[in-house]
């Protein structure tokens, strides 16, 4: 069944990933295709399973939904999140999720640099953490996706990237 459940995981991060990066969007079919896949094939394992399943996509809702209502993450990139903690289940998708979170600042960084605005860029995000650290309350004005300037990356790109490297080189998946 790991087989299995490898290959329909890597097919939908692939899928993913690639249209994220072509047109800035992850569909709804595939995002919920693939939560549904990845459920369906815990359920075969038995109940623990999913509920293990159930339970790293609430994971992933709670983290999508927390950057999305942040401005900081696209509405398909938290539905991709969802997908994928459904895939690793509760404890392995902590892991991912740092190894998304590292190559997604990685990316943002590459993309600033290209863009030439590295240093404005690193000015912000040290005024956005100061502003998180404060509770809002220093750091200037908060910046979200649509603030000027504002350097966007395909962030399922490294969901999809951050995702397959943890699963095949991170803590096993059972």
């Amino acid at each position: 069944m790991y087989v299995v459940t490898t290959v329909v995981f890597v097919v939908v991060m692939l899928a993913a990933g690639v249209t994220d990066l072509r047109t800035r969007r992850i569909p709804n079919w595939l995002t919920f295709g693939g939560l549904g896949a990845a459920l369906l094939l815990r359920a075969l394992g038995g109940a623990s399973p999913l509920m293990d399943g159930l339970a790293g996509a609430g994971l992933g809702f709670v983290t999508g939904l927390l950057l999305f209502a942040l401005r900081a993450l696209g509405g398909g990139d938290g539905k991709l999140l969802i997908t994928t903690g459904a895939f690793f289940g509760l404890k392995p998708f902590v892991g991912a999720l740092l190894a998304i979170g590292i190559l997604g600042g990685l990316l943002g960084i590459a993309e600033a640099i290209r863009r030439g605005v590295i240093l404005p860029s690193l000015y912000n995000a040290g005024a956005m953490l100061k502003r998180g650290v404060t509770l809002g309350r220093a750091g200037g004005e908060a910046r979200t996706l649509e603030s000027p300037g504002a350097v966007k990356v395909p962030y399922g790109v490294a969901i999809a990237a951050g995702a397959l490297l943890w699963w095949f080189y991170g803590v096993p998946v059972v």
